[in-house]
């Protein structure tokens, strides 16, 4: 791939507003020479703290500290690459951009497709004004109003009509100068059936809504027929090419985009008007799937920009198909996948007609987790009246609980579980495949928690505690170093730190009795007899520990911690994010610091 070169890059940074920029996402003031100031789009603040000083192109945040230049803003903003950001700026101000060592094949590529991006750009606009202007757009017309979406909004999306003749498209076209094969590989044109060599218009008597890339260039079109069956299919797509590839597109992405990137977080839908509805109703972070099925390559462009996926998709068989599909596709994406509940057999275009806006947007803001619809759909589709159906919903209930951690969503999970199946917890729980000290051997069988010598313990059956591995590694650690697990534990706040209940209750014995293990916790509480029993066997299991290795584990949790709660904060719209990624950074920096240390050489 071939790169711009230094001095178009100095060309866009000469050339750029600083104050069209920033003033494009931010409201400034001016406070004197060169000197702005407004609220910062990076984290949340009322008194304003982002300072823009436009004639050195660069701006600074004294609340967050975040710092840069154009092309830096841009790709915050737009979650953009620098390549994207760069294009974008020089698209904005006219600047044309150079390549380093361009071969004439790739040069040659290149000019083809900037004449192909022109050539869909005059398409577009031509297709927005017939829709407008045309009297055989009238039906048109009335069936985008009819669906309750405004003039305005289908103006933005630069939604058109493509007249019902043959070759309208294809005469202008090559009277601008453009060849067969040009309008070949933009999709606009196909051969004649009995002459391939004279072209025909691929789309008459349809509603066109153009495709762009993430910079807004129309690089294709989906069109809806307004005539009957002999019209061919409902939906028409461009066909694949130079520009055109189905499995990228997602629709509404340049518009989307910017606000998703500052959001953490994008709303999927599945088609055209559905997208466009919820723009309307003020969602401005949606996207379309251009179907029902998700593509890993629409999946790697989500992951660049947001962290939080809403699925909004139809409430049929074919929509939750889809999101089953979709949860497999982000598996490992790092995508946090949430499900839209929508009343059955709607789409998000019905349901804003229907009860207004504001009924979708509770919707979205009360998304759920993907596991829990996951789990409803199981067990709405389950057979309950038999044993064997049971078995049968338990065995596809196992893999999907098995990546949710200990939580309190987890325990509603199983409690909604039980419920349904008609079984306890505890039997739920086996059937699963899950330990739990309810349900385990009588403690008269297991290790007591005593001061004893570590090494004269009787041998016993494996004490199996539910926890956070970390959690009870940390609490096993502060056992091993009594002095040190100790002063750690008398200054944590536990309820803070740990999210397990019964390491909880086991970090405040520790924390009053520490150094001395010989102490019993009361005979009303076996649960954490049997768990402070499993933790002086860790700590017996090991070489002797140091405040270091004890400070290590605590950091560990720490950081554990900033990190769900960062995630929680991006995905309710980022506010707090940045103060908590600078608490997570300070708890990075220590714990790289401890390993430095622990791993020092003597």
């Amino acid at each position: 791939m071939s790169r711009y070169t230094a001095d178009s890059r100095d060309k866009v940074r000469d050339v750029v507003d600083m104050l069209a920029v920033v003033g494009a996402k931010v409201e400034l003031s001016r406070k004197g020479v060169d000197s702005y100031f407004g609220c910062c789009p990076f984290h949340d603040e009322r008194t304003p703290s982002f300072h823009v000083r436009p004639d050195e192109k660069h701006y600074h945040c004294f609340g967050c500290s975040e710092s840069g230049d154009p092309f830096d803003f841009v790709m915050q903003t737009e979650g953009l690459d620098f390549k994207g950001a760069l294009e974008s700026l020089a698209d904005r101000f006219g600047v044309k951009l150079e390549t380093e060592e361009e071969s004439p094949e790739a040069a040659a590529t290149r000019a083809r497709r900037e004449r192909l991006y022109s050539l869909l750009a005059r398409v577009t606009t031509y297709y927005e004004r017939y829709l407008w202007e045309a009297s055989e757009a009238a039906p048109a017309r009335e069936y985008l109003l009819g669906r309750g979406l405004k003039e305005e909004i289908l103006r933005e999306f630069r939604v058109g009509y493509a007249p019902q003749s043959w070759d309208r498209i294809v005469v202008a076209s090559r009277q601008a100068g453009y060849s067969n094969d040009e309008l070949l590989a933009a999709g606009v044109a196909q051969p004649k059936r009995d002459k391939p060599a004279e072209m025909l218009d691929r789309f008459r008597a349809r509603i066109m809504f153009p495709t762009s890339d993430a910079r807004g260039r129309v690089i294709g079109f989906g069109a809806r027929t307004m005539g009957g069956e002999d019209r061919g299919p409902k939906y028409l797509n461009s066909n694949e090419g130079d520009l055109y590839h189905k499995r990228s597109v997602l629709y509404g992405i340049s518009v989307a985009r910017p606000v998703a990137a500052k959001a953490g977080r994008m709303v999927l839908a599945e088609g055209y008007t559905d997208v466009i509805a919820l723009h309307q109703a003020g969602v401005r972070n949606a996207v379309g799937i251009m179907g029902t099925s998700l593509t890993k390559e629409q999946v790697s462009e989500l992951v660049r920009s947001v962290t939080v996926l809403d699925l909004c998709l139809d409430a049929d068989n074919a929509g939750q198909e889809a999101m089953v599909r979709a949860a497999s596709l982000c598996a490992d994406s790092g995508l946090e996948l949430r499900v839209v509940p929508l009343p059955p057999g709607a789409d998000p275009a019905d349901l804003i007609d229907s009860d207004g806006a504001q009924a979708l947007m509770d919707r979205i803001a009360t998304s759920v987790p993907y596991v829990v619809f996951e789990v409803r759909r199981i067990l709405e589709r389950a057979d309950l009246a038999s044993a064997e159906g049971k078995d049968r919903a338990i065995a596809e209930l196992r893999p999907a609980l098995d990546p949710v951690p200990a939580s309190v969503l987890r325990d509603e999970l199983v409690r909604k579980i039980a419920g349904t199946l008609e079984l306890s917890e505890v039997r739920l729980l086996a059937l699963l495949g899950e330990p739990s000290a309810a349900g385990a051997a009588p403690y008269g069988q297991r290790q007591v928690y005593s001061g004893s010598d570590h090494g004269s313990r009787p041998q016993a059956r494996p004490v199996v505690v539910r926890g956070p591995q970390h959690e009870r590694d940390f609490l096993a650690i502060c056992v091993a170093a009594p002095e040190a697990g100790a002063a750690v534990l008398k200054r944590i706040d536990t309820d803070q730190l740990l999210t397990n209940e019964v390491m909880r209750r086991a970090a405040r014995h520790l924390a009053e009795h520490l150094p001395n293990t010989g102490v019993e916790p009361s005979a009303d509480d076996p649960e954490l007899l049997v768990t402070l029993t499993d933790l002086v066997d860790r700590a017996g299991r090991g070489r002797s520990v140091s405040a270091d290795e004890v400070e290590h584990a605590r950091l560990v949790l720490e950081r554990d911690r900033l990190e769900l709660e960062k995630k929680h904060l991006q995905g309710r719209g980022g506010a707090g994010a940045f103060k908590v990624s600078a608490e997570l950074h300070v708890v990075k920096e220590a714990l790289r610091a401890i390993v430095a240390r622990i791993e020092r050489p003597i």
